[in-house]
């Protein structure tokens, strides 16, 4: 009796399940947030340089058109600021502004034929100078992870500007008189284009990622115009109208600090 007694009040008591055994969350990779970083590189050009020169009291005898383009190159750095939003594990999507002080710069002569007064030969030739100063972009990116989630690879493009330097003399030489400057001008502005490239980013770690990064700018192009600082004859005067571009290639190396790099995955629990 007391056995069975023994069992019914043992099943009466409340039963204890043991608590369940909590799996600590893996870490996922993300490409999320803003990030900020420095970079080093490489620009390299042809800047397009034409217009023409005359006296207009004798025109169209005494004038001549030019049309030559000049190599430009020079090293640059500066920084970046932007912000990832990892759409996907495949997709990132982002936008970045950077600014650089540049030395990409170009020199160039251009050489015409002319015959300003009568038959009497003139050989004119205008030599310029062509520096961008600084340029920034700001633009959108679209990567994507497709060999590891630390690699990103991507496109990108938008906005450009920069401060351009432009300056020009026009030299004449005569058969029998040594040459001389007829006209000079120089004009430095801001101009505004557009820029597209590519680049690779990598993840060394929860929140630093190195890239390189190509990109090809166009900051438009401009018009100037010189005057000669005397006349040649009553009413006459040596002019000439050039029109220059500055388009480059840019290639760079940068490392970023990201702030962000991993989030939690979701708690698990066994039981």
């Amino acid at each position: 009796v007391s056995t069975i007694a023994g069992s019914a009040f043992a099943a009466d008591l409340p039963s204890r399940k043991v608590a369940p055994a909590y799996v600590a969350p893996v870490p996922v990779f993300t490409w999320t947030g803003f990030y900020v970083g420095v970079n080093v590189g490489y620009g390299f050009g042809k800047d397009s340089q034409a217009g023409a020169w005359s006296y207009p009291v004798v025109a169209p005898i005494g004038n001549a058109a030019f049309n030559f383009s000049q190599n430009s190159s020079g090293l640059l750095g500066g920084g970046q600021i932007g912000y990832n939003f990892q759409l996907s594990p495949m997709f990132v999507a982002g936008v970045e502004a950077d600014l650089q002080a540049s030395g990409i710069k170009s020199s160039s002569v251009g050489t015409g034929f002319a015959t300003p007064i009568g038959a009497v030969p003139q050989t004119a030739t205008i030599a310029v100078n062509q520096k961008v100063s600084w340029f920034g972009t700001l633009r959108g990116r679209l990567g994507v992870t497709a060999f590891s989630p630390n690699l990103l690879a991507y496109v990108t493009g938008g906005l450009a500007y920069g401060k351009v330097s432009n300056s020009a003399v026009l030299l004449s030489q005569f058969p029998t008189f040594p040459a001389f400057a007829l006209a000079a001008d120089s004009a430095g502005s801001t101009r505004l284009g557009w820029t597209v490239g590519a680049g690779l980013e990598y993840a060394l770690s929860n929140n630093w990622s190195l890239k390189g990064e190509y990109l090809y700018t166009d900051l438009g192009s401009f018009s100037a115009a010189g005057r000669a600082p005397i006349q040649v004859a009553v009413g006459d005067n040596f002019i000439y109208n050039r029109t220059s571009s500055a388009k480059f290639h840019t290639v760079r190396a940068g490392l970023n600090y990201r702030f962000g790099g991993y989030s939690a995955a979701p708690v698990v629990a066994k039981y």
